[in-house]
């Protein structure tokens, strides 16, 4: 784009802007806002005090004129100097006609014509009260007191006459922090409603009266419709609207040094942070009194949720470099340090990226939807207008890929339908026969900025030309579409074209303004690297730099030389630009999904008229934006085939052979009465009979390697999420026949689990809980987990031993919080038997043996687990305190008396270990499983990294098995590894009833010999008749016509 086209379009701009803010200001100042069609002022609904959808936002101040002063500042900086005059003599005579309406903000000045302050009897919403009226106001104060830039406007502290240092403008007016002064007394009618319990802020609050309106309010029932039976408040809030407050508050704080504000913004922040759910998300509505989410409990990233990601990225900015406040009781140094918001961003993301994000390989294009907020299961598809804000904070915090990849399909909904339709449905249902469609509630368009201002971020982080025909299509279409002899008018229905009268103080405020700096692009905004961060309502903010020193400053003093600050760690670096394409420059026209965000919406109702004669499309509206040039339109550019996804269904017959009379002859097939069962960890099924499972395609879960697997993402009509599982029990598993392809339970020839029953000491504890000895009873220790039998993968197993608690209830038991699974350990006894399960590992290559029968049997039974206590089957365990490496050899004894030999990893190979064991005659009461541990001093770091993940290394025993007389072993030993943590050596050491060790010598000195069996007590405290043992247990996984099934358990 030339910089002449470009400079038509600023003026384009500048004009839209001005349409609408001159016809403000005369039909409708000094009320809120403007009726663009009527021409006439639009004010409270004070007929209809429940109207919040005017009522919240319109507090009888003004609320335009505020929002569109930072606008103002900015049209001042404009290129052309009579504009740029202009743009500042309107500022500051809006900013006059302000304080003539609200006073000064002193206590001699406090009233002005129209109210002293603020002292208003309205009731307000306190979000849009500080992101439109406490912001436009510091905003505007920052600008006039040079913070933010203004180009050729410097300005002078002097003295005015009568001891007050002010800037005097021109026309007689003078300014001494009148807009800071209005801005406190505001946001000081805002703290009744911080007054809970929770750190939640209430959501509404009477500028003079407070919050009356609140008392027992919790008396009343609230109904999904929003009213109560009750005359008192609904107390209900949101994540936005108690989490975006931190912007505001804070540099309110800063500036006049009343702590207040800070504290009480981020501790409600913290506050809808600490109510996330298990899988990091955050859901749209919670009660300010008792925190509790509200119903339905959906996740997202839009209405509701949206403004509290974008205020943690921008908190972190905002602060960097800050010193803390003082401490108070409120919050802690952790909740003022920029890298903790930092960080709730960035977990934010991962959490949003894991469970909302659909992604390419299930669509057409990737979109964000709304998922269940506990689980992180699909709930709904629509696509609300607000979401169009995420490609703008994608690309300040550097994700410049997943910013674009999102940002078109907004810009294809835009081409479609000239606007953004409040919520739009990529997916269709009966009624529109399959396709997407609008939905019929929500076809408007109110003038949001969203889509212009992720626009504006994203040509700043590229420079790709094809963002500026993105912002030309936006403006043309409003100004073709929107345009009245009064303003701008909203769309009521962005199909037909249907206008509302009404102008958003948005619109002006924020629509026009990211307009503007689009196309303005040496404006002193877009240059520099000062922390400046746009509120969201479009607000530029900023500290003084002299407040960043540390050092206390008067806000109306000049401000002092910018310190140079370390930035904080880990914090995200936005790329370099790419290089322009050759001939055809841009990068994303370029694109080989371009058009899968297109095809996503195709046949999605009629599009709005448009024809030559409005607006000529330079490629006859073949592409888009329909702005797009040819020059950047690529000669031979093709589109990459759009995946389709991979989806099976497994559906299960009648296999209850007490079925039902019509259940038999083909009547409806129902579920029998406790097949599913939801847990905290997915579903359990306890029946297959009639089920039916969803399965998706898609590559294995955790990076690991090899071929797709599929997911069971629904059970039923029963959505999952992401990470919940299908846990089956043994008996639904039995019912299916092993022959089935569909269905096929899989041995897992690489891990299995070391089931071993050991003994131990537990210190006796007081009535109080405490040990005897004076130290802290571990509660935790005090339980013994019971792991189900197997895995679908190695990487799964170590979240089962953590997972599997709370699933099965106890069918003898009285109490329905009782778990089978879970058994409490006397803590009054000399002595325990405790069973443990310790993941194991197979050797691969030459030199490794199978398992022997005695441990790998088919008439073992399946599940050693489920053995009595002290009743496993191998009972004679060696354990060599020794790498067992040459010239060291066991003694044959050893071999020949014990079934199990425990020995440590390192100094030598596995091959060199086996051989240093004595042939022997194989028979029952001899040696049959070699346990190498793996502990840390033998690891590489590599390994230790794997470890630490729960991974195994599986070794390699690349020879056949030899002894230390160099022959072939006739009988080759069984080995498995195990990690070597200081928890699974105490263990195996407690449950052997040998234990030796090399003396400096080389010679064996064995240390325990025949450990005493008497006195053992179980976990439940009754007698055990048994005592130490082992069993190896098999795992499994599922496999459907050749294909792994990765969350599919068997308990």
């Amino acid at each position: 784009m030339t910089d002449d086209q470009v400079s038509a379009l600023r003026d384009d701009t500048r004009h839209l802007f001005y349409h609408g803010y001159n016809n403000y200001m005369a039909h409708a100042f000094p009320e809120d806002e403007l009726k663009p069609i009527s021409c006439e002022p639009q004010t409270r609904n004070r007929e209809h005090p429940a109207d919040i959808g005017l009522n919240d936002v319109l507090g009888n101040y003004s609320v335009t004129l505020i929002d569109s002063l930072s606008t103002l500042a900015i049209l001042a900086s404009d290129r052309e100097e009579q504009h740029a005059r202009h743009a500042l003599r309107e500022f500051q005579a809006g900013v006059k006609a302000l304080v003539e309406l609200y006073g000064d903000g002193t206590e001699e000045g406090r009233c002005g014509s129209r109210a002293c302050g603020f002292d208003l009897d309205s009731k307000v919403q306190v979000f849009e009260t500080n992101i439109r009226g406490v912001g436009g106001l510091l905003s505007a104060h920052l600008f006039a007191v040079g913070e933010l830039p203004i180009r050729g406007y410097t300005p002078v502290w002097e003295e005015d006459g009568y001891g007050k240092r002010v800037v005097k403008w021109a026309g007689g007016s003078n300014y001494d922090g009148q807009l800071l002064r209005l801005a406190h007394d505001l946001a000081s009618r805002l703290l009744p409603a911080f007054t809970t319990a929770t750190g939640l802020p209430y959501p509404r609050v009477n500028l003079r009266h407070g919050i009356p309106f609140y008392q027992d309010a919790e008396a009343g029932v609230c109904r999904l419709d929003g009213t109560s039976s009750d005359p008192g408040e609904i107390t209900e809030t949101c994540s936005a609207g108690a989490g975006s407050l931190v912007l505001e508050f804070t540099t309110l704080s800063r500036l006049t040094n009343d702590t207040r504000f800070e504290e009480l913004a981020k501790r409600a922040f913290w506050a809808v942070w600490e109510r996330r759910s298990g899988v990091g998300l955050i859901g749209g509505g919670l009660d300010a009194e008792s925190g509790q989410w509200t119903m339905p409990p959906l996740a997202g990233i839009g209405a509701g949720i949206d403004s509290f990601f974008e205020y943690a990225l921008k908190s972190s900015i905002l602060l960097s470099g800050l010193p803390p406040p003082p401490p108070t009781t409120l919050t802690t140094p952790a909740m003022h340090d920029p890298d903790s918001f930092l960080r709730v961003w960035q977990a934010s993301h991962s959490s949003i990226r894991h469970h909302i994000y659909r992604s390419g390989a299930m669509e057409k294009h990737p979109y964000y939807a709304q998922s269940d907020l506990l689980t992180g299961a699909p709930r709904y598809t629509w696509i609300d207008n607000l979401s169009a804000y995420y490609p703008g904070l994608l690309t300040l915090a550097g994700h410049i890929s997943e910013a674009i990849e999102s940002h078109l399909l907004f810009s294809a909904l835009w081409t479609r339908y000239s606007a953004l339709p409040e919520r739009w449905q990529p997916v269709g249902n009966a009624h529109t026969a399959g396709q997407p469609f609008i939905d019929p509630h929500f076809k408007h368009w109110a003038g949001r900025p969203e889509f212009v201002e992720s626009t504006w971020y994203l040509f700043r982080a590229t420079r790709d030309p094809w963002f500026l025909h993105v912002g030309e299509m936006a403006m043309r279409d409003v100004r073709r579409r929107c345009w009245t002899k009064c303003g701008w008018a909203a769309l009521g229905d962005v199909v037909s074209g249907e206008q509302r009268d009404r102008m958003e103080s948005f619109f002006l405020g924020e629509t026009a303004k990211y307009l503007y700096l689009l196309f303005d692009e040496d404006h002193p905004l877009n240059k520099g690297d000062r922390p400046i961060v746009f509120s969201t309502e479009g607000h530029p903010l900023v500290i003084p730099d002299s407040l960043r020193s540390g050092q206390r400053t008067d806000s109306r003093a000049k401000p002092a030389p910018r310190e140079e600050t370390r930035p904080a760690e880990n914090a995200p670096t936005c790329p370099a630009p790419p290089p322009p394409l050759p001939l055809t420059i841009s990068n994303v026209a370029n694109s080989p999904d371009l058009f899968h965000a297109a095809a996503l919406m195709e046949a999605s109702g009629t599009s709005p008229g448009i024809s030559l004669s409005d607006i000529r499309s330079p490629s006859n509206y073949t592409f888009y934006p329909w702005t797009l040039p040819q020059s950047l339109i690529p000669a031979k550019g093709t589109s990459s085939p759009i995946q389709i996804p991979v989806i099976s269904t497994l559906t299960f017959p009648n296999l209850n052979p007490n079925a039902a009379d019509g259940d038999k002859a083909g009547g409806p097939q129902i579920i029998p009465l406790g097949a599913l069962q939801k847990v905290v960890e997915g579903v359990l099924i306890n029946s297959l009979s009639n089920i039916r499972l969803s399965m998706v395609q898609q590559p294995k879960s955790r990076g690991m390697a090899g071929g797709p697997e599929f997911r069971i993402q629904g059970v039923a009509v029963w959505a999952l999420g992401r990470d919940e599982k299908v846990l089956v029990s043994r008996e639904a598993v039995a019912a299916v026949s092993p022959a089935d392809p569909h269905f096929t339970r899989v041995k897992d020839l690489e891990m299995v689990d070391l089931v071993l029953d050991a003994p131990g000491l537990a210190a006796a504890t007081g009535p109080d809980g405490t040990k005897a000895d004076g130290g802290e009873r571990d509660v935790l220790a005090e339980w013994e987990l019971e792991v189900p039998e197997n895995e679908t993968l190695e990487s799964l197993w170590d979240e089962l031993e953590a997972m599997v608690s709370g699933l099965l209830s106890s069918p003898s038991s009285a109490d329905p919080l009782d778990h089978s699974s879970l058994t409490p350990i006397k803590t009054e006894r000399p002595a325990t038997l405790t069973r443990h399960t310790i993941p194991a590992i197979l050797p691969t290559g030459a030199g490794a043996a199978p398992l022997p029968a005695l441990l790998d049997s088919p008439t073992t039974p399946d599940d050693p687990a489920h053995l009595p206590l002290g009743h496993l089957p191998i009972t004679t365990l060696f354990y060599l305190d020794s790498t067992l490496c040459p010239p060291s050899r066991l003694p044959a004894s050893v071999a020949k008396n014990y079934n199990i030999l425990v020995l440590n990893r390192g100094d030598c190979s596995f091959a060199d270990k086996l051989a240093g064991i004595p042939s022997f005659a194989p028979s029952p009461e001899a040696l049959q499983l070699v346990i190498v541990l793996s502990v840390p001093e033998s690891r590489s770091p590599v390994e230790e990294q794997k470890m630490a993940g729960g991974e195994l290394i599986r070794p390699l025993l690349d020879e056949t098995q030899r002894t230390a007389g160099g022959f072939e072993r006739r009988e080759p030993l069984a080995m498995v590894l195990v990690d070597g943590g200081e928890e699974t050596v105490g263990v195996l050491r407690a449950a052997a009833r040998g234990v030796g060790e090399f003396d400096e010598g080389g010679e064996f000195v064995e240390v325990q010999q025949g450990r005493e069996e008497e006195g053992m007590v179980g976990g439940d405290g009754g007698d055990v008749s048994g005592g130490a043992g082992l069993a190896v247990k098999r795992r499994y996984w599922f496999e459907s016509m050749g294909v792994p099934i990765g969350n599919l358990i068997m308990l």
